[in-house]
């Protein structure tokens, strides 16, 4: 009796091992808004005679199919919106709508069902810019201190700074950092001047102004808060090979990504858009 209790128990170990190994993760998609989506199976697909691959969205509603030895084949409701390729059957929606994001699921039917891809896509709009305002409190011969606040319809960041000579600081205790699972507001100092980034999984956009140009020292004129200092860069991107993508936008440039900037300091809070070259264009 001990042997075989030991004997069960490491089967049970073994079999807990397998299925964990062979469960497929659900993993978070982020794409921005008429953009292109691929959605990749996680383990390889063998079709035959009695097995075909299913890619389903919410449960009941299939997407396409692909059948052994014959072309893949698309439902009526994704017809000229969705296709499969490769080898393992990988799905394209082209112009992904906010109607699109939902659960999808790669399943191989055969006597029995086997999932071998699960994404939750979440399709978001680019960002909006921030609104970045200072305010001068007090000013000395050689110092002032400004009151800064950005924000945005789902945040408010204020804080005070203080300029002394050539160099500015932050002389307040509260955190410049707000944000929830969709978006995120940060601000930053660099040496004289105030960034302030408001951005989402696909895409972010960035205000800055000089500080010491809001500063009124003895013996000068007020510098008239000059519109040149506050340009905003919008920058989008949209993943074409998928993976975890939930990760959030937290630091100027993210990792492994191009993005293009264009400032543009003829007006206050302008807005340049550059799409990133990952993105399959659907123009």
């Amino acid at each position: 009796p001990v042997v075989f209790s030991l004997v069960m128990y490491r089967l049970c170990l073994l079999l807990s091992f397998v299925v964990s190994f062979l469960a497929v993760c659900l993993q978070h998609v982020f794409v921005l808004h008429g953009k292109d989506l691929r959605l990749d199976t996680e383990k390889p697909v063998t079709l035959d005679e009695q097995t075909d691959l299913f890619w389903k969205v919410n449960s009941s509603n299939n997407i396409a199919k692909c059948v052994f030895n014959k072309d893949p084949f698309v439902y009526n409701k994704y017809a000229g919106q969705a296709e499969l390729f490769g080898p393992n059957c990988s799905l394209k929606l082209k112009n992904v709508q906010h109607s699109d994001s939902g659960d999808y699921k790669a399943l191989v039917v055969s006597e029995q069902e086997r999932s071998v891809a699960e994404y939750k896509v979440i399709v978001q709009d680019p960002v909006t810019p921030a609104d970045l305002t200072v305010d001068p409190v007090s000013n000395s011969s050689d110092s002032c201190n400004l009151t800064v606040t950005c924000s945005t319809v789902d945040f408010n960041i204020s804080s005070s700074f203080r300029c002394d000579g050539k160099i500015c600081s932050h002389a307040g205790a509260k955190n410049l950092k707000a944000t929830n699972f969709f978006s995120s507001l940060i601000v930053y100092l660099q040496q004289d001047t105030i960034f302030c980034n408001h951005s989402n999984q696909v895409s972010w956009n960035v205000t800055k102004k000089v500080l010491k140009s809001y500063c009124q020292t003895q013996n000068q004129t007020p510098s008239g808060h000059e519109s040149c200092n506050s340009p905003t860069s919008t920058y989008a991107l949209v993943e074409f090979h998928t993976g975890q993508k939930s990760t959030k936008t937290e630091n100027i440039p993210q990792p492994e990504t191009v993005y293009a900037q264009v400032d543009r300091a003829a007006k206050p809070n302008s807005t340049v858009q550059q799409q990133t070259p990952r993105a399959e264009e659907n123009q």
